[in-house]
């Protein structure tokens, strides 16, 4: 029996205990279990409740189960759902005696994702929108999975390819007909088509990426020894992550914290006061990769003497209740994070910051990957334009086709799918 003739199964729900655990069986012999542990035929699609037995006859469990025959299910296989007690040793047990039955075998991480994938359930681009859901921490980052998922970018893709097709067949015909009366070259709207298709890619190649919204907006706080960054970075993420002391020098490392603010992910680095000189060797270490932090930063809060820090950065004029606070004429905000003044207006500052630059509520945002493959879709089309060669030209819209085919799974590897449903949890 091959691995995809096999059926699997896995506990799909959280980890126990819990109110309920559901277990999931797919594949040929998922009907067949099921009857082995009801006792019965159930009826297809509905709820049913049920006795789970062992071989022995002994009462597994009280449970509520689904029966789903394929291929118009999840997994685009026959499917059945086990909602039982959610102890462990409920769950254990009734896994236990389904580990027993022919056929059947514990499920690998995404392998129920990944059936539906082999069957056609979804394409590529929505099982990374799926996966990308699973780990969603944030209403932004769920937002724009659930866009994903949802098919919004596999249904704009398939809108380029059949442009690209009709394009293709306009060329196509253009070869293979050129000497007869009825066709004479390509339409004179073929250059403008190809043309407005490049566009709207390149418009989607500008949009916010997607690892932006997993990593979180990075927000560097910079400066002097003692110039509030510690205490600011305590404020911000709400937290004493950060040791605060008069001592110049405490800070000697990065410190990084992950934080969510009106649903933005954030992630807020503390670094190292900056000194030409007195500063040991541990600490030079600190100052260096405090400088590194700026160059990775999306926004950095400079505390230092004004105009002295990184181009972009926001004036924080900080410790505003001290006798030796120093104001800035160009300050972007006054704060004291010790007096908690001025840090929710820069906090709503940030938020609104990020948010412009982050992709909008439910627009879908490209991942590494497709961004690499619609931007060999938008090359192999702009090159189109200096091209007079008709074969040229119809490569390049092959090419950009591949592209599309890549992007949503019609063209892939076994190495690239390993590393994507490996990100599922074992149920998924």
């Amino acid at each position: 029996m091959t691995a995809t003739t096999q059926t699997i199964f896995a506990v799909s729900s959280g980890s126990p205990p819990a109110a309920i655990g559901v277990i999931r069986v797919s594949g040929p012999s998922a009907g067949q279990a099921l009857c082995a542990l009801t006792g019965r035929d159930i009826a297809p699609r509905r709820a049913s409740l049920a006795k789970l037995r062992s071989k022995r006859g002994d009462v597994l469990d009280e449970a509520l189960v689904l029966w789903f025959p394929g291929p118009a299910t999840a997994t685009g296989e026959d499917l059945a759902e086990l909602h039982c007690h959610g102890g462990r040793a409920v769950l254990a047990a009734v896994c236990a005696e389904l580990a027993t039955m022919q056929g059947l075998r514990p499920a690998q991480e995404g392998e129920f994702t990944r059936r539906a994938f082999a069957n056609g359930r979804l394409d590529l681009a929505e099982a990374e929108g799926l996966a990308d859901l699973l780990e969603a921490e944030t209403e932004l980052q769920r937002a724009a999975a659930i866009a994903s998922a949802g098919g919004a970018l596999s249904g704009q893709v398939e809108a380029w390819r059949d442009t690209v097709l009709r394009l293709s067949a306009q060329i196509e015909a253009a070869l293979d007909f050129s000497d007869e009366d009825d066709v004479s070259g390509v339409p004179a709207s073929f250059a403008a088509d190809v043309s407005a298709l490049a566009a709207h890619i390149c418009d989607w190649l500008d949009r916010p990426r997607s690892e932006r919204l997993k990593d979180g907006f990075r927000v560097v706080l910079g400066g002097p020894p003692n110039c509030g960054k510690s205490t600011l970075f305590n404020a911000l993420v709400e937290s004493e992550a950060a040791i605060t002391s008069p001592i110049a020098g405490t800070t000697r490392d990065v410190i990084e914290r992950s934080v969510a603010i009106a649903g933005v992910p954030f992630v807020f680095i503390d670094t190292a006061g900056l000194r030409d000189e007195g500063a040991e060797e541990i600490e030079a270490i600190g100052i260096s990769r405090a400088q590194g932090e700026f160059a990775r930063a999306d926004l950095v809060l400079w505390l230092g003497s004004e105009g002295k820090g990184p181009c972009g950065a926001w004036e924080i004029a900080a410790r505003s209740d001290s006798p030796d606070f120093v104001a800035k004429d160009r300050a972007d905000y006054t704060i004291s994070a010790k007096a908690n003044t001025g840090v929710s207006e820069l906090k709503q500052a940030l938020v609104e910051y990020a948010r412009g630059r982050l992709p909008k509520p439910g627009e879908t945002a490209l991942n590494a990957r497709q961004h690499a493959r619609l931007q060999e879709a938008h090359e192999a089309l702009s090159f189109i334009a200096s091209m007079d060669d008709l074969l040229l030209i119809g490569e390049e819209l092959r090419r950009a086709r591949l592209a599309f085919d890549q992007l949503i799974g019609r063209s892939t590897t076994e190495d690239m799918l390993d590393a994507l449903f490996g990100r599922f949890c074992i149920g998924k």
